[in-house]
């Protein structure tokens, strides 16, 4: 029975949790009053850092599929299995729907924007109205993708602080992974 997470998982977990955390900090500033060159400079930032996180992404469930993940402890509650599985495959799902209807709300803008500011996803045609109906989906997986980070953050807490059952600690041991 596999205890860990391969090094490679764990690194590629950390360098998203970076990248992601990053990248709603530049993109928490499209709300805010700026000028219009720096708004298209910070579509520009998160569009390429979306780009990394999604190269990352497809890592990610590569080696999930490969390596799957370790099995919980046989102490820990059923609800508390369930939840993580389930929060586990939101975290999936929501990671792919806010890259793509982030890469399909960036290909309606309406005005270029060019990832790594080199190359220009934009179709050139933009309509307002499937740019907005497909930034709704954007905003709505973005913000149900916060509220399961915190919940991850809350649970990856009480595991290391209350219950003590190792669950925590082996992802904090990035460089290593312990031998079943």
């Amino acid at each position: 029975m596999k205890t860990d997470y391969n090094v490679s998982q764990k690194v590629i977990h950390w360098l998203m949790a970076i990248l992601i955390s990053l990248d709603l900090f530049v993109a928490q500033k499209f709300g805010n009053v700026m000028e219009e060159a720096d708004r298209l400079e910070s579509r520009i930032d998160h569009g390429s850092l979306n780009i990394i996180v999604a190269v990352l992404f497809l890592i990610r469930m590569y080696l999930r599929f490969r390596h799957g993940a370790p099995a919980l402890p046989t102490t820990m509650p059923g609800w508390q299995i369930l939840a993580a599985r389930f929060a586990h495959a939101m975290f999936y799902i929501l990671i792919g729907g806010v890259i793509l209807s982030g890469l399909a709300t960036a290909m309606n803008a309406a005005y270029p924007i060019a990832l790594f500011g080199v190359l220009d996803i934009t179709i050139g045609q933009t309509n307002e109205d499937t740019f907005s109906f497909i930034r709704q989906f954007h905003e709505f997986a973005t913000e149900a993708l916060i509220a399961l980070i915190i919940v991850h953050l809350i649970a990856a807490i009480y595991h290391w602080l209350i219950s003590r059952d190792r669950i925590t600690q082996r992802m904090f041991k990035f460089w290593q992974t312990e031998k079943d």
